[in-house]
Protein backbone atom coordinates (compact mmCIF):
# COMPACT_ATOMS: atom_id res chain seq x y z
CA UNK A 1 0.00 0.00 0.00
CA UNK A 2 1.28 3.46 -0.89
CA UNK A 3 0.60 5.92 1.92
CA UNK A 4 1.42 9.59 2.55
CA UNK A 5 1.94 11.38 5.84
CA UNK A 6 2.33 15.11 6.49
CA UNK A 7 3.69 16.33 9.81
CA UNK A 8 3.20 20.04 10.44
CA UNK A 9 5.14 21.29 13.42
CA UNK A 10 6.10 24.67 14.84
CA UNK A 11 9.15 25.11 12.61
CA UNK A 12 8.84 22.71 9.67
CA UNK A 13 6.30 20.86 7.57
CA UNK A 14 7.35 17.48 6.19
CA UNK A 15 6.03 14.88 3.78
CA UNK A 16 6.74 11.16 3.63
CA UNK A 17 5.34 8.88 0.92
CA UNK A 18 6.14 5.19 1.35
CA UNK A 19 5.18 1.74 0.09
CA UNK A 20 4.40 -0.49 3.07
CA UNK A 21 3.45 -4.13 3.29
CA UNK A 22 2.42 -4.49 6.91
CA UNK A 23 2.03 -8.29 6.68
CA UNK A 24 5.66 -8.66 5.52
CA UNK A 25 6.97 -5.77 7.65
CA UNK A 26 8.52 -4.07 4.60
CA UNK A 27 8.95 -0.32 4.14
CA UNK A 28 10.18 1.40 0.95
CA UNK A 29 10.56 5.17 1.02
CA UNK A 30 9.25 6.85 -2.14
CA UNK A 31 9.98 10.46 -1.20
CA UNK A 32 10.74 12.40 1.98
CA UNK A 33 10.58 16.18 1.83
CA UNK A 34 10.89 19.05 4.31
CA UNK A 35 10.27 22.79 4.24
CA UNK A 36 10.92 25.27 7.04
CA UNK A 37 7.80 27.44 7.25
CA UNK A 38 7.86 28.55 10.92
CA UNK A 39 4.10 28.15 11.36
CA UNK A 40 4.53 28.76 15.09
CA UNK A 41 6.29 32.11 14.68
CA UNK A 42 5.25 34.27 17.64
CA UNK A 43 2.69 31.78 18.98
CA UNK A 44 4.43 31.48 22.37
CA UNK A 45 4.05 35.26 22.81
CA UNK A 46 0.69 35.98 21.16
CA UNK A 47 -1.20 32.68 21.35
CA UNK A 48 -2.16 33.11 17.68
CA UNK A 49 -0.92 32.19 14.22
CA UNK A 50 0.47 35.08 12.18
CA UNK A 51 -1.36 35.30 8.80
CA UNK A 52 2.02 35.40 7.00
CA UNK A 53 3.06 32.14 8.71
CA UNK A 54 -0.20 30.45 7.70
CA UNK A 55 0.31 31.66 4.13
CA UNK A 56 3.83 30.16 3.98
CA UNK A 57 2.56 26.88 5.38
CA UNK A 58 -0.39 26.57 3.01
CA UNK A 59 1.93 27.17 0.05
CA UNK A 60 3.92 24.14 1.20
CA UNK A 61 0.71 22.13 1.69
CA UNK A 62 -0.29 22.91 -1.90
CA UNK A 63 3.06 21.59 -3.13
CA UNK A 64 2.70 18.43 -1.06
CA UNK A 65 -0.82 17.91 -2.41
CA UNK A 66 0.61 17.89 -5.94
CA UNK A 67 3.28 15.38 -4.85
CA UNK A 68 0.66 13.10 -3.28
CA UNK A 69 -1.31 13.19 -6.52
CA UNK A 70 1.81 12.61 -8.64
CA UNK A 71 2.86 9.55 -6.64
CA UNK A 72 -0.73 8.26 -6.35
CA UNK A 73 -0.83 7.68 -2.60
CA UNK A 74 -3.85 5.60 -1.55
CA UNK A 75 -4.15 6.91 2.01
CA UNK A 76 -3.15 10.25 3.49
CA UNK A 77 -2.83 11.49 7.07
CA UNK A 78 -2.06 15.06 8.15
CA UNK A 79 -0.99 15.72 11.75
CA UNK A 80 -0.36 19.12 13.30
CA UNK A 81 1.46 19.42 16.61
CA UNK A 82 2.57 21.94 19.25
CA UNK A 83 1.86 25.34 17.66
CA UNK A 84 -1.51 24.16 16.38
CA UNK A 85 -2.44 22.99 19.87
CA UNK A 86 -1.64 26.46 21.27
CA UNK A 87 -3.05 28.83 18.61
CA UNK A 88 -6.48 30.27 19.38
CA UNK A 89 -7.07 31.05 15.68
CA UNK A 90 -6.08 27.62 14.38
CA UNK A 91 -9.28 27.49 12.29
CA UNK A 92 -7.47 29.81 9.84
CA UNK A 93 -4.92 27.06 9.27
CA UNK A 94 -7.30 24.09 9.49
CA UNK A 95 -9.74 25.57 6.95
CA UNK A 96 -6.88 26.29 4.55
CA UNK A 97 -5.60 22.71 4.72
CA UNK A 98 -9.09 21.31 4.18
CA UNK A 99 -9.56 23.48 1.09
CA UNK A 100 -6.32 22.19 -0.44
CA UNK A 101 -6.21 18.52 0.59
CA UNK A 102 -9.93 17.84 1.13
CA UNK A 103 -9.16 16.24 4.48
CA UNK A 104 -9.08 17.58 8.01
CA UNK A 105 -5.69 17.96 9.68
CA UNK A 106 -5.54 16.20 13.02
CA UNK A 107 -4.35 18.49 15.79
CA UNK A 108 -2.91 15.66 17.84
CA UNK A 109 -2.12 15.64 21.56
CA UNK A 110 1.41 15.58 22.89
CA UNK A 111 0.82 11.99 24.00
CA UNK A 112 -0.20 10.87 20.51
CA UNK A 113 2.77 12.73 19.03
CA UNK A 114 5.04 10.92 21.46
CA UNK A 115 3.58 7.52 20.57
CA UNK A 116 4.01 8.07 16.82
CA UNK A 117 7.60 9.28 17.29
CA UNK A 118 8.41 6.18 19.34
CA UNK A 119 7.04 3.81 16.70
CA UNK A 120 8.95 5.55 13.93
CA UNK A 121 12.22 5.81 15.84
CA UNK A 122 12.44 2.32 17.35
CA UNK A 123 10.86 -0.01 14.79
CA UNK A 124 14.20 -0.92 13.18
CA UNK A 125 16.26 -1.02 16.39
CA UNK A 126 17.08 -4.37 18.05
CA UNK A 127 14.94 -5.05 21.11
CA UNK A 128 18.04 -5.84 23.19
CA UNK A 129 19.07 -2.18 22.88
CA UNK A 130 15.97 -1.27 24.92
CA UNK A 131 14.46 0.03 26.97
CA UNK A 132 14.55 3.18 24.84
CA UNK A 133 14.05 6.81 25.71
CA UNK A 134 12.98 8.59 22.53
CA UNK A 135 13.41 12.37 22.69
CA UNK A 136 11.76 14.41 19.94
CA UNK A 137 12.90 18.05 20.09
CA UNK A 138 10.50 19.99 17.92
CA UNK A 139 9.92 23.69 17.41
CA UNK A 140 7.31 24.14 20.11
CA UNK A 141 7.60 21.09 22.33
CA UNK A 142 9.82 18.17 23.26
CA UNK A 143 8.43 14.67 23.72
CA UNK A 144 9.91 12.09 26.11
CA UNK A 145 8.83 8.51 25.40
CA UNK A 146 9.98 5.41 27.28
CA UNK A 147 9.48 1.78 26.32
CA UNK A 148 10.93 -1.33 24.71
CA UNK A 149 8.48 -2.99 22.33
CA UNK A 150 5.74 -0.45 23.00
CA UNK A 151 5.25 2.86 24.78
CA UNK A 152 5.23 2.50 28.57
CA UNK A 153 5.28 6.19 29.52
CA UNK A 154 5.23 9.47 27.62
CA UNK A 155 4.95 13.21 28.14
CA UNK A 156 5.21 16.36 26.04
CA UNK A 157 6.67 19.55 27.52
CA UNK A 158 6.91 23.03 25.99
CA UNK A 159 10.66 23.38 25.44
CA UNK A 160 10.95 23.30 21.64
CA UNK A 161 13.78 25.12 19.87
CA UNK A 162 11.61 27.92 18.42
CA UNK A 163 9.80 28.50 21.70
CA UNK A 164 13.05 28.64 23.71
CA UNK A 165 14.80 30.90 21.18
CA UNK A 166 11.89 33.33 21.02
CA UNK A 167 11.43 33.32 24.78
CA UNK A 168 15.07 33.71 25.87
CA UNK A 169 17.50 34.67 23.09
CA UNK A 170 17.46 38.38 22.23
CA UNK A 171 21.13 38.93 21.39
CA UNK A 172 23.27 37.43 18.63
CA UNK A 173 24.90 35.30 19.91
CA UNK A 174 22.84 34.88 23.09
CA UNK A 175 24.31 36.39 26.24
CA UNK A 176 25.43 34.30 29.18
CA UNK A 177 22.43 35.58 31.14
CA UNK A 178 20.05 34.48 28.38
CA UNK A 179 21.66 31.05 28.24
CA UNK A 180 21.40 30.71 32.01
CA UNK A 181 17.70 31.65 31.96
CA UNK A 182 17.05 29.15 29.18
CA UNK A 183 18.80 26.41 31.16
CA UNK A 184 16.57 27.06 34.16
CA UNK A 185 13.45 26.91 31.97
CA UNK A 186 14.63 23.73 30.22
CA UNK A 187 15.72 22.01 33.44
CA UNK A 188 12.36 22.72 35.09
CA UNK A 189 10.55 21.14 32.13
CA UNK A 190 12.85 18.09 32.11
CA UNK A 191 12.21 17.67 35.84
CA UNK A 192 8.45 17.66 35.15
CA UNK A 193 9.01 15.08 32.43
CA UNK A 194 10.95 12.94 34.88
CA UNK A 195 7.92 12.73 37.16
CA UNK A 196 5.92 11.01 34.40
CA UNK A 197 8.63 9.12 32.50
CA UNK A 198 11.59 7.10 33.92
CA UNK A 199 14.08 9.19 31.94
CA UNK A 200 17.15 7.83 33.75
CA UNK A 201 16.34 4.14 33.23
CA UNK A 202 16.76 3.76 29.46
CA UNK A 203 19.52 1.68 27.95
CA UNK A 204 19.50 3.70 24.71
CA UNK A 205 18.64 7.37 24.19
CA UNK A 206 17.29 7.95 20.68
CA UNK A 207 17.00 11.57 19.56
CA UNK A 208 14.90 12.40 16.51
CA UNK A 209 14.05 15.44 14.36
CA UNK A 210 16.14 18.26 12.93
CA UNK A 211 17.80 19.54 16.07
CA UNK A 212 19.24 16.12 16.92
CA UNK A 213 20.40 15.31 13.41
CA UNK A 214 21.97 18.76 12.99
CA UNK A 215 23.85 18.34 16.28
CA UNK A 216 25.01 14.95 14.99
CA UNK A 217 26.17 16.53 11.72
CA UNK A 218 28.14 19.10 13.72
CA UNK A 219 29.68 16.43 15.96
CA UNK A 220 30.74 14.44 12.88
CA UNK A 221 31.92 17.63 11.13
CA UNK A 222 30.16 16.65 7.91
CA UNK A 223 30.93 18.56 4.69
CA UNK A 224 27.17 18.57 3.96
CA UNK A 225 23.97 17.32 5.53
CA UNK A 226 23.82 13.60 4.68
CA UNK A 227 20.84 11.68 6.11
CA UNK A 228 22.35 8.32 5.16
CA UNK A 229 25.45 9.01 7.26
CA UNK A 230 23.46 10.57 10.10
CA UNK A 231 20.80 7.89 10.47
CA UNK A 232 21.62 5.71 13.51
CA UNK A 233 24.92 7.50 14.09
CA UNK A 234 26.05 7.48 17.73
CA UNK A 235 27.10 10.77 19.31
CA UNK A 236 28.73 10.86 22.73
CA UNK A 237 27.64 13.07 25.61
CA UNK A 238 30.94 14.96 25.43
CA UNK A 239 30.46 15.65 21.71
CA UNK A 240 26.92 16.86 22.32
CA UNK A 241 27.91 19.29 25.08
CA UNK A 242 30.80 20.60 22.95
CA UNK A 243 28.52 21.22 19.95
CA UNK A 244 25.87 22.92 22.11
CA UNK A 245 28.48 25.25 23.60
CA UNK A 246 29.98 26.03 20.21
CA UNK A 247 26.63 26.80 18.57
CA UNK A 248 25.66 29.06 21.47
CA UNK A 249 28.77 31.16 20.96
CA UNK A 250 28.50 31.53 17.17
CA UNK A 251 26.46 34.36 15.68
CA UNK A 252 23.81 33.71 13.05
CA UNK A 253 26.14 34.47 10.13
CA UNK A 254 28.69 31.97 11.46
CA UNK A 255 26.03 29.31 12.02
CA UNK A 256 24.64 29.92 8.53
CA UNK A 257 28.09 29.27 7.06
CA UNK A 258 28.24 25.75 8.49
CA UNK A 259 27.92 23.38 5.49
CA UNK A 260 25.33 21.07 7.10
CA UNK A 261 23.09 23.85 8.46
CA UNK A 262 19.60 24.30 6.98
CA UNK A 263 18.83 28.03 6.62
CA UNK A 264 15.60 27.60 8.55
CA UNK A 265 17.44 26.32 11.63
CA UNK A 266 20.09 29.03 11.89
CA UNK A 267 18.26 31.16 14.46
CA UNK A 268 16.93 28.29 16.62
CA UNK A 269 19.59 25.57 16.55
CA UNK A 270 21.48 26.98 19.55
CA UNK A 271 18.32 26.69 21.65
CA UNK A 272 17.60 23.18 20.35
CA UNK A 273 21.16 22.00 20.99
CA UNK A 274 20.95 23.38 24.53
CA UNK A 275 17.78 21.35 25.12
CA UNK A 276 19.50 18.18 23.90
CA UNK A 277 22.59 18.88 26.00
CA UNK A 278 20.48 19.37 29.14
CA UNK A 279 18.50 16.18 28.42
CA UNK A 280 21.71 14.15 28.17
CA UNK A 281 23.11 15.74 31.31
CA UNK A 282 19.93 15.10 33.33
CA UNK A 283 19.38 11.53 32.12
CA UNK A 284 23.09 10.72 32.58
CA UNK A 285 23.11 9.11 29.14
CA UNK A 286 26.48 8.28 27.61
CA UNK A 287 25.29 9.82 24.34
CA UNK A 288 22.48 9.47 21.83
CA UNK A 289 21.54 7.63 18.67
CA UNK A 290 20.46 10.09 15.97
CA UNK A 291 17.49 8.87 13.95
CA UNK A 292 16.12 10.23 10.70
CA UNK A 293 12.97 8.18 11.35
CA UNK A 294 10.38 9.72 13.59
CA UNK A 295 6.72 10.74 13.77
CA UNK A 296 6.34 10.62 9.96
CA UNK A 297 7.40 6.98 9.89
CA UNK A 298 5.06 6.20 12.78
CA UNK A 299 2.21 7.84 10.88
CA UNK A 300 2.83 5.82 7.71
CA UNK A 301 3.03 2.51 9.60
CA UNK A 302 -0.24 3.43 11.29
CA UNK A 303 -1.90 4.12 7.95
CA UNK A 304 -0.79 0.76 6.57
CA UNK A 305 -1.91 -1.09 9.70
CA UNK A 306 -5.40 0.38 9.41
Amino acid sequence: MRVAAIDCGTNSIRLLIADIDFSKDTFVEVTRQMRIVRLGEGVDRTGQFAPSAVKRTLEAVAHYASEIARFKAERVRFCATSASRDASNRALFVDGVEAILHLSPEVISGTEEAHLSFVGATRELPVDQGPFLVVDIGGGSTEFVFGTKEVEAAISVDIGCVRMAERHFHHDPPSEGELAAARVDIDEAIARAGLAVPITQAKTLVAVAGTATTVAAAALDLPRYDPDVLHLSRISAAQTHLVATRLAHLNQAERAALPYMHPGRVDVIAAGALVLSRVIDTTRASGFVASEHDILDGMTWGLAER
